[in-house]
């Protein structure tokens, strides 16, 4: 339930920052004017502003565009998007050669040696999780 309230308030926030009131009524007729298909119900709006549904994927990203901001983060917030960035960074800048070259040998290995040496992998970060504790 916390994420249809989190992600009401962005929809909110976001008819805010286009200069637009936050009521249904508003956000309706909008969102119909752009959307290819069928047309949404006044009530189906009214539940996504109070936080007690998520619009499906392809009515998300007409809002997204209708509103200027990125589908993502209007689904989940910025905090994801700085989640998956730092990820993304650490991979670029903490994989020195000699780890890029393993990947790409795993990568290369059939499906069950890739399991394997993934459960060996998963084994050995667990022991050393137990053992920082």
């Amino acid at each position: 339930m916390e994420h249809k309230l989190e992600f009401a308030q962005r929809l909110r926030e976001a008819m805010v920052a286009e200069g637009l009131a936050p009521r249904p009524g508003v956000l309706l007729n909008l969102f119909n004017a752009n959307y290819w298909g069928r047309s949404v119900s006044f009530q189906a709006v009214s539940r996504w502003l109070r936080g007690e549904a998520i619009p499906a994927q392809d009515k998300l990203l007409v809002l997204a565009e209708i509103l200027k901001v990125e589908p993502e983060v209007l689904r989940f917030g910025q905090a994801v998007r700085h989640r998956v960035q730092e990820h993304r960074k650490r991979w670029d800048t903490d994989l020195g050669y000699q780890e890029r070259e393993v990947f790409d040998a795993f990568l290369n290995l059939p499906a069950p040696q890739r399991k394997l040496v993934r459960e060996v992998i998963l084994a050995f970060a667990q022991v050393h999780a137990a053992r920082k504790d």
